[in-house]
């Protein structure tokens, strides 16, 4: 990342992933009650932020199937300037790598960046919390991304505690599937009444030699995602015989861990062809952990 008064270029928004997901009720308001482990990864889409002095937000880049006013990174540029009455601008620039509806949090992540990168960018100094506060306003995931360690998660996925985790090397699969989160969560097939667990039970799950707690948990979501998309399935599946894997979110992406980037490159090799995937290693915090206190 290179840093000069008026502009921050190559911030990245990494993904993430779910190591479990469990539902454990359905919420007054209609939302769902969770606990999951986030993982953050030393790979995602990369941002590039240039100061306007004229006030205007904007967008530089295409991004296929998302005009600009929705788009979670103007909307939080936006949210932001709003929040604090600055007068400056930002122009927005997206190398996208994270595909769409993938359960990565790609979008999640691009927003709580561009969170981060204002606020050293207009020189804010909002607090963590404020910016988490205005994090929840844009999606359940993004304030873990500000909140930038990996993390036991309660609540709507709002209520954080950092957990350290060893350093792992995952393959994550993408099969061509887009998965709609609010249609998975609405099946009536989809399990809400999971045991509510503590962060010390998935804690001690944590010693096996990859690094993996293949004894612990699940993901609620899988089983509804593989029942109606058949791509996904496939994937999870075809790691049956290669290493112990989950879906990640509400899909698609499937993903195992692996005590070496040798051993993931080499369970990645024997995959299909026309697969989209990648290798990467597990990441303690996020790159702009230090543009909030």
């Amino acid at each position: 990342m290179t840093e000069t008064p008026d502009s921050l270029r190559g911030c990245l928004a990494p993904a993430k992933l779910n190591l479990f997901l469990h539902i454990t009720g359905r919420r007054p308001d209609g939302y769902h009650s969770l606990q999951t482990v986030f993982q953050l990864l030393a790979w995602g889409d990369t941002l590039h932020f240039t100061a306007r002095e004229d006030g205007e937000i904007t967008r530089k880049t295409e991004v296929r199937g998302v005009p600009p006013e929705q788009d979670l990174t103007v909307r939080a540029a936006t949210l932001l300037k709003q929040y604090t009455g600055t007068r400056k601008g930002v122009e927005i620039e997206i190398e996208k790598r994270l595909p769409m509806g993938a359960g990565l949090g790609g979008g999640s992540s691009d927003a709580a960046t561009t969170l981060l990168a204002l606020n050293r960018l207009w020189t804010l100094d909002l607090s963590r919390a404020e910016l988490q506060s205005l994090a929840l306003k844009l999606g359940a995931d993004v304030p873990f991304f500000v909140f930038g360690k990996s993390a036991f998660a309660e609540g709507v996925g709002e209520a954080l505690q950092a957990v350290q985790l060893p350093r792992r090397f995952f393959l994550v699969v993408t099969p061509r599937a887009h998965v709609p989160t609010a249609a998975i969560f609405s099946d009536e097939a989809l399990t809400r009444s999971t045991k509510v667990i503590t962060m010390t039970d998935f804690l001690a799950q944590q010693g096996c030699s990859a690094g993996w707690p293949e004894s612990f948990g699940r993901n609620d979501m899988q089983p509804v995602v593989a029942g109606k998309y058949a791509e996904v399935a496939q994937v999870l599946g075809w790691f049956d015989n290669i290493a112990p894997a989950r879906m990640t979110g509400s899909g698609a992406s499937v993903f195992a861990a692996f005590a070496s980037q040798a051993e993931a490159e080499a369970a990645q090799a024997k995959m299909p062809a026309g697969w989209l995937s990648v290798v990467t290693e597990s990441l303690d915090t996020h790159p702009l952990f230090a543009f909030a206190t």
